[in-house]
């Protein structure tokens, strides 16, 4: 097993943040739309426990699994439409962008023995794993970005890409699975 993956647990007072957050952000955060709430929207997030810099942005359209696992650093931006499906821990850093309707996740589950079905049981089957994106890195229109996964300095991830292993800084990659197209000077 990779060693950023690791046995995730929803626990039952996880489940109570996320029905908390879920209410709360059907009330207090989804029909804040306009840029002229971004501060609120921010605020609400810190409200349960994201670390998010004044300077970045998530629009209201935008969804967070579990705001306590997102850091977002100046100018990063969650764009609308995205899915951040944080059971571990999202990292944006400085700069990087998530545009409209991409998704990172997360979470999997293991396999079985024979690597052909999900593990039924969820508490032993669910593992996770922490995404980041790098400085100035920007991940594309409906790309995908799975668990563990790092999306380097710089680097691009292409429109429709799917991304399962790390993507150097400087490079850009498409395609499913996504494969170098090119580095950057």
């Amino acid at each position: 097993m990779n060693e950023k993956i690791y046995l995730g647990k929803v626990s039952f007072g996880i489940k109570v943040k996320r029905a908390l957050w879920n209410v709360t952000r059907c009330i207090l955060f989804r029909p804040f739309g306009t840029k002229v709430f971004r501060l609120w929207r921010l605020s609400v997030l810190k409200a349960f426990g994201a670390d998010v810099d004044w300077g970045c942005d998530v629009y209201a359209s935008g969804k967070v699994w579990a705001p306590w696992n997102l850091t977002m650093e100046k100018g990063s931006c969650l764009g609308p439409e995205t899915v951040c499906y944080n059971q571990a821990m999202v990292t944006l850093r400085k700069n990087a962008c998530l545009s409209q309707y991409a998704m990172i996740c997360t979470a999997g589950h293991e396999l079985d023995a024979e690597g052909q079905q999900p593990m039924n049981n969820a508490e032993t089957g669910l593992v996770v794993a922490p995404v980041t994106l790098h400085e100035d890195a920007w991940v594309g229109m409906r790309a995908f970005v799975g668990m563990g996964v790092e999306v380097g300095r710089k680097a691009v991830v292409g429109a429709c890409a799917c991304v399962f292993k790390d993507v150097e800084s400087k490079t850009v990659v498409g395609g499913n699975p996504a494969k170098v197209l090119r580095t950057l000077d």
